[in-house]
This record gives structure tokens, C-alpha cells and sequence, in this order.
């Protein structure tokens, strides 16, 4: 009875397909038509007649290699361009079927804003390809190392994420994000260096984010604090005691304190032989692998099991919740603890995932955009996931294109996965709703 009552005040797939129908519909779109249009002429114009673009797809561990791509790049922006412009064209037909789908069922909506999803992302790759026609002309161009380099750096991010999703879905803003990511670091850092043992360290990563997660649970469902600041201050308290301990602690004792072990990558056999794919997603270190299965794990349990179904129900109607025996401030302190640890193992990536010391500041803002991934994902696992992999893209993107040079000044490179941030959240992510008791501290009356 309890799951019957809940379900029925949740959202419904034509809920969120009537994003398509309404009033600011029309800006998916309009944005994606005109950024292809643009795009399109503008890179077409800028590259030079007489080069060439090469495109490389493998590393030399696959078992069967994709032959490069080589292409004039004048042409070559061009007939991107064109695919571009076409697809982003194509995205108006889901629009006009959503428009004049009221009689139709919630299935066949959800499935038209679906169709809009995937002809964008194809529109945009197309011109993303015209974009490297002009930038890398005359160069030639790693794509699968690009892919294999940019899931690595999206790691934290999607850790972030879903800790971000999970807190948000039951009720508790975590702009906390960034200071878990912090002290798991930390801890990760510390421990495995005075252990010696990679596996003690990444154990410890979680009990960093634990230990922030449990004073905003605490704040936020016991003194009903304004969520927003409490995590404002926390970020500040994380960034404070980890910099002094850094300066008094670790700089002095660094080779007994601060020198981890780091994970090595590992070849998943046979599937990192895979084309393309294989070295992107099977040639990792243990923290991707270990990130799969939280994202498989937190998209099946928030929408598949009792727990998940809880969860949401005091983030979106915590009135009918309480009124039919689910404890809402217990559900969503636990929840929070969950979400922290996942934040604070995420920050494990920063250290013994990837560069070993932990330095002051390391995270240097990964958490808030962790939590723009959150927004522009319309706070579920695999649209934080999707955007993460944007964000860790963008940036990957400009340290690829400094090495190999380009006409773009170093400066817009450095502002490259801001910019991508900015524009995913104000401009491409459209109308989204926050459930609906986000942020809203739960009184039983």
C-alpha cells in the first residue's frame, strides 16, 4: 500500500515530456540550429584550402586498427558542417510531433524527447569534427587517446555527480560536492602513504566524505539550517583544515606523509583489444572501474527497488511520505551519508588515482562543476553521467589541442571546459525541474 500511495504522486514519462510542448520548447532547437548554422560557415571559412586534417583512432594495442582518417580541411569542414546543419534541422521534427501529440500516449512523447536528445548530440559531434578540420590543420589529431584521456579526467566528476543526484533526489542540496572530493583526497593521500597500500588508502577516501557528509545531514535535517550555507561553510572548513595540515603537516613529513603509491592502469583482456572503445573504457585504473559499477548501482537502486523509491518520495512529496509511516529525515540523513561517501571516494582519483602528493587546493573547483553535471543531467544518474563525460571532454580537449598546437589562443583553451559548463546549464539543458522538495527542510507537524 505504502508504494502504491508514493507512486502515484511521482513524476510520470509525460510529465517530462511535456518540456517538449511548452512555451520554451522551441529553444532546443532554435539553439542547436543556429550554433550549427554558425558554426558551420565559420569553420569553413577559417580553414586554410591547402592543409590537410588527420584523424588517428589507434594506440597500438588494439586488435584490429582503424585506418587514419585524412582529409583536406576545407572540405573536410565543410561536409561536417553540412551533417551538422542537417541533423540540427532534423531536430525540429520531435518538436512539431510533441506538438500536436496530445492525444497520444506518455510512451510515444518520452520517445520524441529522446529523439531530440541523440539528433543533437549527433549534430554537435558532426561539428565538433568541422571545428578540428580548422583547428588542427596541417596536424593530425589523437581521437581515441582524446576519448581515453577525457573519461579519465571525467572520473571525479561523475563520482561528484552522483553523489549530487543522490542528495537531490531526497531533498538535501549538496553543494558540499567539492569539499568531500577534497578531504577524501586528503585521506586517501595520507593513509596510503603511511600504510604503503593503495587498497587502505582508497578504503580511507570515503570516511573524508563521510565525515563532512555526516555535519550537513546533521545541519540540514536536525536544526533545519539553510542547506546552501551549511554547505558554503563546510567547502570553506575543508579547504581550511586541509591546507593547514598540507603547510604544517605534510610539507615537513612529506616522504613519510605525502608520497602514496598511485594505481596503474589495467588492461581488461580482451576487451581493451577492442577498437577505439577497448583503450577508452578497458584500459583504465581500478577508480573508473569502480565508477561503472556506482553509476549501474545508483541508477538501479534509486529506480528500481524500495529504497530508491523512498528516497524519492521525501525528496519530492515528503508530506505523503510521512503520512503513510516513511521517516523523512531518516531517510534522507542516510541518504546523504551514502551520497558523501561516494563524494569522498571520488576524491581518491585526485591522489593515488592519478598523481600521488596531495597538494593544496588539488580539486581546484571539480565539485561545483560536479554539480552543474547534476542540473544539466535533470538530476538523474545517466544524465549526470552524460554531462560529466561533456565536462571531462572540454577539458581534455584543450590540453590535447595546446600540445598540439592551434590557432586559438592558450587563454580560450584555459576557459574551454567553463565555457562548456556555462553554456550546458544556461543554454542547452532547456526547462528542467528540481524535485520538488529540494532544499526545503521537512517539519513533522
Amino acid at each position: 500500500m505504502t508504494v502504491t500511495t508514493v507512486e502515484t504522486n511521482s513524476p510520470t514519462p509525460a510529465d517530462e515530456a511535456d518540456v517538449l510542448v511548452g512555451r520554451r520548447s522551441v529553444k532546443g532547437p532554435l539553439a542547436t540550429t543556429v550554433i550549427a548554422v554558425l558554426g558551420a560557415a565559420a569553420f569553413t571559412y577559417l580553414a586554410p584550402p591547402h592543409k590537410t586534417t588527420t584523424f588517428v583512432f589507434t594506440l597500438g594495442i588494439e586488435s584490429y586498427k582503424v585506418p587514419n582518417l585524412v582529409v583536406n580541411s576545407r572540405t573536410g569542414a565543410l561536409v561536417f558542417g553540412i551533417v551538422a546543419v542537417v541533423f540540427a534541422l532534423l531536430t525540429w521534427l520531435p518538436f512539431l510531433l510533441a506538438s500536436g501529440a496530445a492525444a497520444q500516449s506518455s510512451r510515444r512523447l518520452l520517445w520524441t524527447k529522446r529523439l531530440s536528445i541523440v539528433l543533437i548530440g549527433v549534430s554537435m559531434t558532426a561539428l565538433f569534427m568541422s571545428f578540428l578540420c580548422w583547428a588542427v590543420a596541417g596536424k593530425s589529431i589523437p581521437i581515441t587517446g582524446l576519448l581515453q584521456g577525457s573519461v579519465l579526467l571525467a572520473v571525479p566528476l561523475i563520482y561528484g555527480a552522483m553523489s549530487g543526484v543522490l542528495s537531490e533526489r531526497a531533498g538535501v542540496i549538496n553543494i558540499n560536492i567539492e569539499g568531500q572530493l577534497l578531504t577524501g583526497a586528503f585521506l586517501a593521500a595520507v593513509v596510503a602513504s603511511v600504510t604503503q597500500n593503495l587498497w587502505i588508502g582508497l578504503a580511507a577516501a570515503p570516511i573524508g566524505g563521510l565525515l563532512l557528509g555526516f555535519l550537513l545531514a546533521m545541519f540540514a535535517t536536525k536544526y533545519f539550517v539553510d542547506q546552501v550555507v551549511v554547505g558554503v561553510v563546510l567547502n570553506v572548513l575543508a579547504v581550511g583544515i586541509t591546507s593547514f595540515l598540507y603547510s604544517q603537516v605534510l610539507v615537513p613529513y612529506q616522504n613519510r606523509l605525502n608520497s602514496p603509491p598511485t594505481f596503474n592502469p589495467i588492461a581488461l583482456p580482451g576487451l581493451s583489444k577492442i577498437p577505439v572503445l577497448g583503450p577508452v573504457l578497458f584500459d583504465q585504473n581500478i577508480l573508473v572501474y569502480i565508477m561503472y559499477v556506482v553509476v549501474v548501482a545508483v541508477q538501479y537502486y534509486l529506480f528500481h527497488t524500495r529504497w530508491g523509491l523512498r528516497v524519492r518520495s521525501v525528496g519530492e512529496y515528503p508530506d505523503a511520505a510521512d503520512s503513510v509511516g516513511i521517516r523523512v529525515n531518516r531517510t534522507r540523513f542516510r541518504t546523504v551519508l551514502i551520497a558523501s561517501a561516494i563524494a569522498g571516494l571520488g576524491g581518491a582519483f585526485f591522489t593515488i588515482g592519478q598523481v600521488g602528493p596531495f597538494g593544496r587546493e588539488l580539486t581546484s573547483g571539480k565539485g561545483f562543476i560536479a554539480l552543474a553535471a547534476v542540473i544539466f543531467g535533470r538530476w538523474t544518474p545517466l544524465g549526470a553521467l552524460g554531462a560529466a563525460l561533456l565536462f571531462g571532454f572540454a577539458s581534455n580537449l584543450q590540453y590535447v589541442l595546446s600540445i598540439i598546437g592551434t590557432p586559438i589562443p592558450s587563454q580560450f583553451l584555459l576557459m574551454t571546459p567553463y565555457i562548456a559548463t556555462i553554456l550546458a546549464v544556461a543554454g542547452l539543458v532547456g526547462k528542467v525541474r528540481a524535485p520538488g522538495a529540494d532544499g526545503i527542510p521537512f517539519r513533522k507537524s
